[in-house]
């Protein structure tokens, strides 16, 4: 795996010293910034390739930023939380991170997940128009459509489209699809995967009960039809 260029920001000196040192050891190039406005410039000059982001900032909150990035980019981004309820990390997941790491939290382990975000990544992430049947995304634009009608996509169901557009006809599996929407270690999600499914059929399919896009293949999972 190449090595990276890395943005993380945090508003304490210490934490950004620390992961810091643990990327750089891993080869990584790090770029640092302490506030939300210094963030977002230092992002436009020097395009990383992964964002490490605290949720609370001066100037710019995280979660603002991170929404902002997500109209410009798909760069993959890990959200540092205080917060440990589920409907904080799942505002942060909608919001377009990739995952989040719950402070105090060991810079080892972020720094794995890290590596694990960019193992998962393709070179150039692949195409970024694609068609299949009467689906079309723009993923820079995180733009979808059906039949021309634009789709009112949450980050998860973008996330998700995209992932079974890329493949036609692959079966994914819950975990496959966990490991596409929200990054690494996911456990405690595995049964949501359904939900969003069944939010993107409302939102696709012209039956959901009869799904023509998206199939259920019992006992495995789900894939995107190839007809």
């Amino acid at each position: 795996m190449p090595n990276k260029k890395i943005l993380v920001v945090d508003d304490d000196v210490k934490t950004v010293g620390l992961v810091k040192m643990y990327l750089e050891r891993d080869g990584h190039a790090v770029l640092t910034a302490y506030d939300g406005i210094s963030a977002l410039q230092t992002f436009r000059e020097h395009q990383p390739n992964l964002v490490v982001l605290d949720v609370m900032l001066p100037g710019m909150d995280g979660v603002t930023i991170c929404r902002t990035l997500r109209a410009e980019s798909e760069v993959p981004i890990i959200m540092l939380t205080a917060r440990t309820r589920d409907e904080d990390k799942l505002t942060g997941l909608d919001t377009g991170a990739d995952d989040y790491v719950t402070k105090p939290f060991s810079p080892g382990e972020l720094a794995a997940r890290v590596r694990a975000i960019l193992r998962r990544m393709p070179a150039g992430r692949g195409p970024s128009e694609m068609r299949h049947l009467d689906l079309f995304i723009n993923i820079p634009k995180r733009e979808a459509s059906l039949k021309g009608k634009p789709l009112r996509l949450t980050s998860v169901e973008f996330k998700l489209l995209t992932a079974f557009m890329r493949e036609p006809g692959r079966v994914f599996e819950r975990a496959d699809l966990i490991d596409k929407a929200f990054g690494y270690d996911f456990e405690s999600f595995d049964r949501a995967i359904d939900v969003h499914i069944f939010n993107l059929r409302r939102k696709i399919e012209p039956d959901p009960k009869r799904p023509r896009y998206i199939k259920t293949i019992y006992g495995a999972g789900y894939k995107l039809s190839e007809e």
